[in-house]
């Protein structure tokens, strides 16, 4: 099976969670991660995670929440994290594209969320737009006081960057970007990752892949994903959807895996 490791299934356009699920499991997507972006969304991305055996969920506050209302507090994300279908913390980071927050509230909220992942040795999903060397800098500076483990989630940055990533023990996410024309880019920075770190996602409802482009995203696409980073590495479906799966349960160890999917 493959496992849709980012998307945000309770946003309205998945309303019908059983359908979703339903072709999913079709498209051969046995298992999905459901991501935090507030604190107050949390109960309902929560609930989704309860809903079915083979969701969980993170929790965690995106970059653009970062500077509204009171600041991410660490206790806060430790207790919610408790939860056993809470299996890892974000998303977070740093956003320099739209800056819907202060950069300075973004980065405090982006070290609060490492701290909480080194305490609890939980995966940490990282969103980086237009903010490399930023984020780079921080999580090689947090890195020093103590490892945690972490990905970066819907991959659109440098080799160089990866490179970097990889080094610090972190994974790289792909997401429908890769299939885009106009992506060669994210395509060559991949081309020297090793398998044994790549996961594959959707971030749905966004960034529907080709064929799909223009369409809202959902998890049953994340196999033509798959299928653009087979190709591009030059190796089958199959043992991209072996490794992956693989690489997300190593990576969330809090995740039961499931025997035969949904």
């Amino acid at each position: 099976m493959l496992v849709d490791s980012h998307c945000h299934l309770d946003y309205p356009e998945f309303a019908d969670l059983a359908d979703v699920v339903r072709r999913a499991e079709a498209a051969g997507v046995g298992a999905m991660l459901t991501i935090g972006t507030e604190l107050s969304r949390f109960p309902a991305v929560l609930a989704v995670a309860e809903a079915q055996p083979n969701i969980y969920c993170t929790v965690g506050v995106h970059p653009h929440e970062a500077g509204k209302g009171e600041m991410v507090q660490l206790d806060e994300l430790l207790r919610l994290a408790d939860h056993p279908k809470v299996v890892g913390f974000g998303e977070t980071g740093l956003d320099y594209f739209y800056e819907r927050s202060p950069r300075a509230q973004q980065q405090k909220s982006f070290r609060i969320h490492i701290e909480a992942a080194r305490r609890l040795q939980l995966p940490l999903i990282v969103h980086t737009r237009d903010a490399d060397d930023d984020t780079m800098a921080i999580l090689k500076d947090e890195m020093k006081q103590g490892a945690f483990p972490g990905l970066i989630h819907c991959f659109s940055a440098s080799a160089e960057f990866a490179t970097e990533a990889v080094e610090l023990g972190f994974y790289i996410s792909i997401s429908g970007i890769v299939t885009f024309n106009k992506a060669q880019n994210v395509r060559d920075a991949i081309k020297d990752v090793p398998l044994e770190r790549f996961l594959v996602e959707t971030d749905a409802p966004y960034l529907a892949p080709i064929p799909f482009r223009g369409k809202p995203n959902e998890p049953a696409y994340t196999r033509y994903t798959a299928a653009k980073l087979a190709e591009i590495k030059g190796v089958s479906e199959d043992e991209i959807e072996t490794v992956t799966t693989d690489n997300f349960y190593r990576l969330f160890t809090k995740a039961p895996r499931p025997a035969e999917g949904f």
